[in-house]
């Protein structure tokens, strides 16, 4: 993806595309539909959780643009649209090549310290001096 330019996406597309990933269920469902289309029957079957509930999770999925849907005959049959999940992955590599740097940073500063093969000599604590009373 370095070297290539894709338009920076809008802060209302990040969010839903973000917010839409960020539950385990509608992440399931775009891993059912990573291999084929399906109808919304068929993604509920595979799930612990009401068919309304399903029906819910593809709504938001639909409208981050992550699936559409299509009506074939009194189905509604639903496919992945992965190219939203690219604004997703463009946004998050700038973020690589900051770590990249940082790592790079982090990999010159633990070579620049002194090689030494002795661990450091344990801390020594002040010894507790007694009171003598005086008798």
């Amino acid at each position: 993806m370095l070297g290539t330019t894709t338009p920076a996406p809008d802060a209302a597309t990040l969010d839903a595309v973000f917010f839409a990933l960020s539950d385990g269920t509608r992440r399931g469902l775009l891993e059912q539909l990573r291999g084929a289309e399906e109808t919304a029957g068929a993604l509920a079957r595979g799930f612990a959780v009401t068919r309304p509930a399903v029906s819910r999770h593809l709504r938001i999925l639909r409208e981050a643009a992550l699936v559409v849907e299509r009506r074939r005959g009194r189905e509604r049959v639903y496919a992945l649209q992965p190219e939203r999940l690219a604004t997703a992955t463009a946004w998050l590599e700038t973020y690589r090549v900051f770590w990249a740097a940082r790592l790079h940073d982090l990999k010159s500063f633990v070579e620049s310290l002194p090689d030494d093969d002795e661990p450091p000599a344990p801390a020594r604590t002040p010894a507790k001096t007694r009171k003598r009373s005086a008798k």
